[in-house]
């Protein structure tokens, strides 16, 4: 714990001060003794069990508050701070944030998890066990969350000042159990329990508009609008804080939850429509149910829409808050202290959102407003793939945010009228650049809206950012060269290597004598020669007796989930990412049925030597109305069955579809 040198902006007395701290520096003390008391407290007066007899999940619940106020006293010196220093800061919105399990990460980027561990161990618990009482937040399905968690954590332990901003799903995606073979969908109950590292704000609350008219009217060679006849709800803000590994330094994932203007109609209550009385809340509520929902049907294309432009309304208005209440400068100065990177094409209409309430609410001219906006926002692109790009059918959104309709046809059309500048005659290229898509239905190309309203677009890796210079987003490549930008994924390695893998971990830091700064600078294993060691029986042997383990306990973990075996002295290869056809894992199952097919077409006393043993594992979720992807679960499964029960392959080759794959099974 460190004490802030900042004035921190309450009016208490240096003595009133210096009698706070010492409490608190007593309180936050990380002896076995001051944890276990933290322990035994939250037992008995946050969760009212008694401290004579709470068993694992009790234990769990009541070490990670202790833990979770460590985060938050790091978290209001943090936030204090920067509004104290007025820095700027990055907003990273994304509709997924794969967190996984938080209750490891925060020790290991505390430096508790040792102490935790032996305070857990004198009271008779081990913290092992506690670890698996926690359940994944459902908060995201695939690589675009992972990679937004990955983010998150990366910028706290980078001390940058940065705010994730995202929904809290009531249900996450969903749970995929497998039966006969086939995916079904149930609810995933993740908040059955509570979620103990959330803090609820009921003080930050938010209006969010539907529907409606737009009424125009001219202000001073201005045109703004009112938005009137709209169904409102509000954004609820839910706060998680993100501590940086080694660092004081704790940034802030921000989620939203729908809620009703009003929980309860009496009046329709009393005329015995008992239903109406309470549907105002039940179709508010629906907006952060699920992750995703089902898109097959037109209700289901405008929740998910409602969805995009929920978060990313509520989003905006916190951030204006957060600005005004330093600034009264029109504005000026709110693109150098506020940068927003859209995490693909959910939150682009964040972009206009922008524009409309600075335009409409804040009174700026549409050029100030159109320079703030663009200044504010970059955009990371996941896909080449043209279908994969996010298309809205004009129609609903002219219904669902009629006012945001008319200005992404003002910025198309100023747009498309610098283009003819550029390209005089050229009617084609300029329909191509085009964010409005003609045809049955007219669409809004939603890639093309947040390039034109963001000032650097970037790919993930090398190869990706160099395919789209030459494939989708060539033209604009050429018209702004330079605005497409390569910004490589990363991993964090205190997930991913000292979390997941801690004898490796372990390993390496003994290996490197002790120095484990690798694990915040991965570049370190290359400047130390780690490579060194790949010619050191020692460690070659102890490298490969990991391993094993490793494999052992995955094992164990398939066993439980599948019934099957599989043999440790095999090949492991695994494809884990959300079910599609463009993701390949059809053309996956067809190399093992080839594969199966050549080692029984092989005479038996060959093919041992000609077939290594090879495990094929294979996890993700097929979204609900994607009937092909369904498809090729049931078919991975099918194949499971066929080939490990067939006597004649006996271990040469094992195939495996694991259920529900989250980060903790990772």
């Amino acid at each position: 714990m460190y004490r802030p040198e900042f004035d921190d902006g309450h009016n208490a007395t240096e003595k009133q001060k210096e009698k706070l701290w010492e409490l608190m520096s007593a309180y936050m003390k990380s002896d076995k003794e001051t944890i276990q008391k933290q322990i035994v407290n939250h037992v008995e007066f946050s969760l009212a069990r008694t401290r004579f007899n709470f068993d694992n999940f009790g234990a769990y619940q009541a070490a990670a508050l202790a833990v979770r106020d460590r985060l938050i006293e790091s978290w209001n010196d943090t936030q204090a701070y920067h509004k104290n220093q007025d820095t700027p800061r990055v907003y990273y919105l994304s509709l997924e944030f794969l967190m996984g399990r938080t209750f490891q990460n925060a020790l290991v980027n505390l430096d508790l998890e040792e102490n935790f561990k032996g305070a857990l161990m004198d009271m008779g618990y081990k913290l092992e066990d506690l670890y698996e009482q926690e359940t994944d937040a459902a908060l995201g399905n695939g690589g675009l969350g992972r990679l937004a968690a990955c983010f998150i954590d990366s910028l706290a332990t980078l001390e940058i000042p940065a705010w994730g901003y995202g929904i809290r799903y009531d249900y996450g995606i969903f749970k995929q159990q497998i039966r006969d073979g086939y995916q079904v969908e149930i609810p995933d109950f993740w908040l059955n329990n509570g979620n103990p590292w959330e803090i609820e704000r009921q003080d930050v609350t938010y209006q969010i508009r539907f529907y409606g008219y737009s009424q125009k009217y001219q202000d001073g060679g201005t045109e703004r609008a009112k938005w009137e006849g709209c169904q409102k709800v509000i954004a609820m803000a839910y706060d998680n804080p993100i501590p940086g590994y080694n660092t004081w330094n704790t940034n802030n994932l921000r989620l939203w939850k729908s809620k009703p203007r009003r929980d309860f109609d009496f009046d329709k209550f009393n005329s015995s429509d008992y239903t109406g009385a309470i549907r105002e809340r039940q179709e508010a509520e629906y907006i952060t149910s699920v992750l995703y929902p089902n898109d097959s049907t037109d209700s289901g294309k405008e929740l998910r829409l409602k969805q995009q432009y929920f978060f990313s309304s509520a989003s905006i208005y916190d951030m204006i808050r957060r600005y005004k209440e330093r600034h009264n400068d029109r504005f000026a100065t709110f693109a150098e202290k506020n940068r927003v990177q859209l995490n693909d094409t959910h939150p682009a209409i964040a972009t206009v959102e922008l524009l409309r309430i600075l335009i409409d609410e804040e009174k700026l001219s549409f050029e100030e407003a159109w320079g703030v906006m663009c200044a504010t926002f970059s955009y990371t692109n996941h896909t080449v793939l043209p279908e994969a790009l996010e298309k809205w059918s004009v129609d609903l959104i002219g219904r669902l945010l009629p006012r945001h309709l008319e200005l992404i046809y003002l910025i198309n059309h100023l747009y498309l009228e610098r283009l003819r500048g550029m390209y005089p005659g050229d009617n084609k290229k300029i329909e191509r650049m085009s964010l409005i898509e003609e045809g049955y239905p007219k669409k809004i190309r939603f890639a093309f809206m947040a390039i034109v309203c963001s000032h650097t677009v970037n790919g993930v890796a090398a190869l990706h950012t160099d395919l789209l210079k030459k494939t989708i987003f060539k033209e604009f490549d050429e018209c702004q060269p330079g605005k497409i930008q390569n910004k490589t994924n990363g991993v964090t390695p205190r997930r991913w290597i000292h979390c997941c893998n801690p004898e490796l971990s372990e390993l390496i830091t003994d290996s490197l004598d002790g120095d484990d700064n690798w694990i915040i600078s991965l570049e370190l294993l290359r400047e130390r020669n780690l490579a060194r060691f790949a010619t050191e029986s020692s460690f070659v042997k102890a490298f490969v007796d990991i391993k094993k383990k490793n494999k052992m306990k995955l094992a164990k973990l398939i066993k439980e989930k599948t019934g099957f075996d599989v043999p440790i002295d095999a090949l492991f290869d695994i494809q884990v990412k959300r079910i599609h056809e463009y993701k390949r894992q059809l053309m996956n199952i067809l190399y093992v049925i080839h594969r199966y097919l050549s080692i029984l077409d092989t005479p038996q006393h060959e093919r041992a030597k000609k077939f290594p043993p090879r495990v094929v594992m294979i996890g993700g979720k097929a979204a609900p109305g994607y009937h092909n992807a369904k498809a090729i679960i049931k078919l991975i499964t099918a194949v499971s069955y066929k080939v490990n029960n067939d006597h004649q392959i006996g271990d040469l080759l094992k195939v495996i579809f694991l259920p529900n794959y989250n980060v903790s099974s990772a």
